[in-house]
């Protein structure tokens, strides 16, 4: 990791040395008054482990794309400038002189508890390089706090009146609700010279924390988090920056998700502003556009970064500045793994360091012939060749040159990638084929949410199961059903043709249940019957939970089956209304002691083959067995080697599980869909590669005894099928 130096002088205040001759001169084009402001720098912290809990930098040029520098690691040792060994909550500020930068820290490590911490770090910097720094306890340093709980997430203001910098935060005393108080820092900003006084407090008081103030059009708008009477995000305005704040009684949060730590910032030569958001129940950041700070529209959809950000802030740099940050903490890695070609499945980059390769998985149908990458190009970056290079003929030498580093030369390669089917994280798919459309549909669980928290699903449609198209979201738990609004799990669908007319009956979990919902066409709208289908454990099974629905139609008696069961399979038939089972014909089946979840039931020549996932989905050896039956009910016949679907260590494949089947229409052409890690990175992510899944595709073939032979999980999955 490439990190300052710090210094601890006589009154203990941290200063970092300055870094090395070759940024000296970057020192002196510090920005000035008159130059534009042309890129954007976004300070964060990552986590809640003691690691994670440090002040983070990324850079962008358009306030939108964002890449973090230093490798996303932290740009200055926590335990260095902290009382506590970490910081989070970091909020940046320019100096009304232009060239002098002011940051404000939570000093606090969450895992000695939310209310832990006392105290609180000022920075201050000419370079955004090299920063000294100040703990301020305000238990010790302020009189009548001895119930003080917590202080958090410090920000800073210029006081234009007062001539002086304002920094504000929440803190909370005894049983009171968290409320923002102020005070002004002396003029070498380290140290608050005025005690503590209330800002704002919450008219419904519940806990006001978060506090971001931003002025505009002679108003100053103060947005928070509100806790303890409805949570999210609401604002007060008033005329002065330090009272008479007016609350306006609504939320601006653009989501039903749990959120915290509002940031705004203007977007550079534009009337527009950003309202940011963490969204830290999902492990998400969500960004919102705005002209006049009162009407929020989402642009999630334009959003890209590659690093996972904690409650941070963003600040408008210049293009020197934004080059010496270049210089100092960018790389040609960061350079080659910021390709923004559209065509490219960012996720699945691979970035060889150690080799100096580079592999671009490119997307069904781009012209590798005449093919750019589209590398960031931040200032004092060179990449030669650049623009549209053909990747037919093998691998291009791409240079990149950095300011005050040694060039480097990677061999990229790309090529086309068709697994993982899907762009973005989901997993546990599930496939149709609609009579109807003479399309397919995948019915995946929408991952990427910490802990497995979506609320949502979504399909998708292919004429050829590699061309995919995203057809929205068909069933939210939140808003369209009303006895589970939680984890959105594994669903699975079959079409029936009843009185001449297709009905679409879609089974999935929420909150550990089982419900239904039916639709006219299978990308919805879907309406859910109203209740659980499946609530509680069947008789005799204590362990285990209430999820992964399969369902299967017999071909010989056209009677349809659902299948569910983590720690055990239990299978009812449907009546016929398809939204209700047989009660009193609930059979366990379980295979083997080994069974976790997962059930897949399909039939070929005269046999029934159940198919099911072991272990865990957080585990690198996830994996899928099978059997076979006469029957849709068992008793299951276990052959040796069933084994048919396992991690491929060399191609780094891992965590291969939770799988459907589809059948070509007329044909005996069969293909499995599954998920994997997140490939390359997954693995790398502990458990939370568990909730970190996309979707692929690969052949499924049978022996002539009808067993089913060892698929092997591929990167660059099948062709387009033909009918």
């Amino acid at each position: 990791m490439n990190r300052p130096t710090i210094q601890k002088h006589p009154n203990y205040i941290f200063t970092l040395l300055v870094c090395l001759f070759s940024f000296q001169s970057f020192a002196q084009k510090a920005a000035s008054n008159t130059e534009k402001n042309s890129g954007y720098l976004f300070v964060y912290f990552t986590g809640n482990d003691k690691k994670e809990e440090a002040i983070h930098y990324a850079i962008s040029k358009n306030g939108y794309s964002f890449n973090a520098l230093n490798n996303d690691e932290a740009i200055i040792s926590s335990e260095k400038i902290s009382s506590t060994g970490g910081v989070r909550d970091p909020h940046i500020l320019r100096g009304v002189d232009g060239k002098t930068f002011y940051m404000v820290v939570t000093d606090m490590v969450s895992a000695k508890g939310w209310d832990s911490n006392r105290a609180m770090v000022l920075l201050k910097s000419t370079d955004l390089i090299n920063w000294t720094s100040s703990v301020i306890n305000i238990q010790n340093r302020f009189p009548n706090n001895e119930n003080l709980l917590r202080v958090w997430a410090p920000q800073t203001i210029y006081d234009s009146k007062q001539k002086k910098y304002m920094v504000y935060w929440s803190m909370k005393h005894g049983k009171d609700p968290d409320k923002i108080y102020y005070a002004y820092a002396n003029a070498d900003f380290t140290d608050l010279e005025t005690e503590p006084k209330q800002l704002f407090f919450s008219p419904t008081n519940g806990s006001c924390i978060d506090g971001d103030i931003i002025y505009q059009n002679g108003k100053y708008n103060l947005f928070f988090k509100t806790e303890g009477n409805g949570n999210g995000i609401k604002k007060a305005v008033s005329n002065e920056l330090t009272k008479g704040y007016v609350l306006q009684d609504k939320y601006l949060q653009q989501t039903t998700d749990a959120v915290e730590g509002a940031g705004v910032f203007k977007l550079n030569n534009s009337d527009d502003y950003i309202l940011m958001y963490d969204v830290y129940m999902k492990g998400k950041y969500q960004f919102t556009k705005s002209k006049d700070l009162e009407t929020f529209k989402v642009v999630d959809n334009e959003v890209s970064m590659d690093f996972h950000p904690r409650h941070g802030t963003v600040l408008p740099i210049t293009g020197s500045e934004m080059e010496r940050l270049v210089a100092k903490w960018y790389n040609a890695k960061s350079v080659f793994k910021s390709a923004q070609s559209t065509f490219i499945k960012k996720n699945n980059i691979v970035v060889d360091s150690v080799n100096k390769k580079l592999f671009l998985p490119v997307s069904y149908g781009t012209n590798l012939k005449s093919f750019d990458p589209e590398f960031a190009a931040f200032p004092g970056v060179v990449i030669s060749p650049k623009g549209k290079l053909d990747f037919t003929k093998g691998p291009q030498k791409i240079t990149v040159s950095i300011t005050g580093q040694p060039s480097v030369v990677y061999e990229v390669h790309a090529a086309v990638n068709n697994n993982p089917v899907l762009t973005g994280f989901y997993a546990d798919p599930e496939i149709l084929y609609a009579n109807k459309t003479k399309k397919y549909y995948l019915y995946p669980t929408s991952d990427g949410f910490t802990s497995w928290s979506g609320t949502y699903f979504k399909t998708f449609s292919s004429p050829d199961l590699v061309n995919w198209k995203d057809e929205g979201v068909i069933l939210d738990l939140v808003k369209d059903v009303s006895w589970g609004k939680r984890n959105a799990w594994a669903p699975t669908i079959t079409e029936r043709k009843i009185n001449g007319t297709y009905k679409y009956f879609y089974y999935f979990t929420a909150a550990q249940k089982i419900g239904v919902a039916v639709a006219d066409n299978p990308t919805g709208p879907f309406k859910d019957s109203g209740k659980a289908l499946i609530a509680s454990k069947p008789a005799g099974i204590k362990g285990g939970q209430e999820i992964d629905p399969d369902v299967f139609t017999d071909p010989k008696t056209n009677k349809s089956y659902l299948y569910w069961g983590n720690g055990y399979m239990a299978v009812a038939p449907l009546n016929a209304d398809m939204i209700s089972i047989d009660t009193n014909a609930i059979k366990i089946i379980t295979p083997n002691k080994d069974f976790r979840e997962g059930t897949e039931v399909f039939y070929r020549n005269g046999k029934y083959y159940f198919l099911w996932s072991e272990d865990d989905t957080r585990s690198e050896n996830y994996r899928v067995r099978y059997g076979y039956s006469d029957s849709p009910t068992g008793k299951i016949t276990i052959p040796n080697n069933n084994l048919i679907l396992v991690k491929d260590v060399d191609n780094g494949i891992y965590g291969t599980g939770h799988n459907s089947v589809i059948q070509v229409p007329d044909k005996d052409e069969w293909y499995m869909i599954y998920h994997r890690f997140t490939r390359p990175n997954g693995i790398t992510m502990g458990r939370a590669a568990g909730f970190n899944r996309e979707v692929c595709i690969d052949k499924l073939e049978f022996n002539a005894d009808g067993s089913i032979k060892k698929i092997i999980p591929t990167i660059t999955g099948i062709t387009p099928i033909t009918k």
